[in-house]
């Protein structure tokens, strides 16, 4: 039971590290651009 336990510590401390590290490294900046669309107003 004990050996259970400490594999399941194990891989989350792994899964926490892998998370971390893709959180640091990973490339994710949105694409930015301007963007115009014409609106019509119904105004009476």
């Amino acid at each position: 039971m004990g050996r259970l336990i400490k594999a399941v510590l194990a891989l989350a401390l792994l899964g926490f590290a892998a998370l971390v590290a893709f959180t640091y490294l990973a490339e994710m900046t949105p694409v930015t651009g301007e963007v115009t669309v014409p609106v019509t107003l119904n105004a009476d």
